[in-house]
């Protein structure tokens, strides 16, 4: 005589395939945000860390303000999952939450990302900020474009 399997043992089965087939959590930790060539102390400091899908556009999930002050800023962020990220930060010296640009599409107000890439004729790519943050998290430093 066979017996049907019960209810709760298919339960134990899929609670133990579940358990072992689940991703290992991804520890998230610090990460500090520098913002160099600050050229004055009016307004904020708006500083985001983007993943490519959010690069250049004002939704990234981790982004921050802090009051300008001439040369140097640092903002921290906590618990950023490890990943790959570009740093994307701007001067908003009118406090409009937005970076200002001229009838053309060129920035009136100091821009940066990180690694620091060479910026001519439009905005820089993802891979040219591209930055990879492990649990430990970081300092990532940039400086902001004045023109």
């Amino acid at each position: 005589m066979r017996l049907k399997p019960s209810f709760s043992r298919y339960f134990l089965t899929g609670a133990v395939l579940t358990c072992v087939l689940a991703p290992l959590p991804a520890f998230a930790g610090p990460v500090t945000a520098v913002v160099e060539n600050v050229p004055d102390d009016s307004g904020t400091i708006r500083v985001a860390i983007c993943t490519e899908d959010e690069f250049l556009k004002p939704s990234c999930r981790y982004h921050a303000e802090i009051k300008a002050v001439a040369q140097k800023v640092s903002v921290s962020f906590a618990d950023v999952p490890p990943g790959v990220y570009a740093v994307q930060a701007f001067q908003d010296r009118n406090g409009n939450a937005k970076l200002d640009r001229s009838f053309i599409g060129i920035p009136k107000e100091p821009i940066g990302f990180s690694r620091n890439p060479k910026v001519s004729y439009g905005p820089p790519g993802f891979d040219d900020c591209a930055v990879k943050l492990t649990p430990a998290g970081g300092v990532l430093t940039l400086s902001l474009i004045t023109r």
